[in-house]
């Protein structure tokens, strides 16, 4: 699975297979950056419930085992999918040394994420975030150094017309990603920091990198609901040959 994953040279790629009855789940779901196996991935379970409804017809709720737990994914009417995470609980920490060296920038306040093992850097303002160019070697010795996965760089939206009510990025180059597209997983310490911040349990977060997307949040107790659309970009079959 991590060759496929480093042949594919996607920010995860997600393998699932299914489990004989009974167990407490339907199908086994695993998550490979290029480099590792990851605990938790967002955008690639909400990919796999889609390609099992797409390719296979599974029931609109589906169940997976992983090294998270138990997760479950609901598919919509409107092709939405939502997936059922458990929350990363934000504690504030010290801005650790070099932080601001390596994301070129430096945030106003930082929090530890718990089990996620993210450090979430808060900025005062979107443009700053949309702006940063981290230096990739400097943050991947940082977060060697604190023993985090990546950092998420997050800041309230510019103004209420936009359509969403705060911004993020997420870097993991210690991980084989140097900026991931949408990071579901980093959404689950983001849904309850600004849910609290912003007195909201529902709000839409953009993830502002070079492609961008789009993600609704839904705090329900130690619970967090993600939302967002899949679409079949590649089908095919891998063949694998000895020698």
């Amino acid at each position: 699975m991590r060759q496929v994953a480093a042949e594919m040279n996607l920010s995860e790629t997600a393998f699932a297979y299914p489990l004989p009855e009974p167990a407490d789940a339907d199908w086994a779901l695993r998550w490979f950056t290029p480099t590792v196996e990851v605990d938790l991935c967002g955008h690639a379970t909400l990919a796999t419930a889609h390609a099992l409804r797409s390719d296979r017809g599974t029931p609109g709720t589906i169940r997976f085992s992983s090294r998270s737990g138990v997760l479950i994914t609901h598919s919509h009417d409107d092709d939405t999918i939502t997936v059922d995470f458990p929350i990363a609980p934000t504690t504030e920490i010290p801005v650790p040394d070099g932080l601001a060296e390596a994301l070129n920038a430096t945030p106003t306040t930082a929090y530890g994420t718990g089990d996620l093992g993210d450090l979430l850097a808060v900025f005062s303002e979107e443009a700053r975030v949309r702006a940063l160019a981290p230096d990739f070697t400097a943050l991947t010795h940082l977060a060697r150094r604190n023993g985090i996965r990546g950092v998420i760089a997050t800041a309230p939206a510019a103004g209420p017309g936009g359509g969403y009510d705060f911004v993020s990025r997420f870097f993991a180059p210690a991980q084989g990603i140097p900026e991931d597209p949408v990071t579901g997983s980093a959404h689950t310490a983001l849904a309850p920091y600004w849910s609290r911040r912003l007195g909201r349990d529902s709000l839409t977060g953009l993830q502002a990198s070079a492609r961008t997307g789009l993600v609704r949040t839904a705090v329900q107790g130690d619970r967090v609901h993600l939302t967002g659309h899949a679409i079949t970009v590649l089908d095919g079959i891998l063949q694998y040959s000895a020698g």
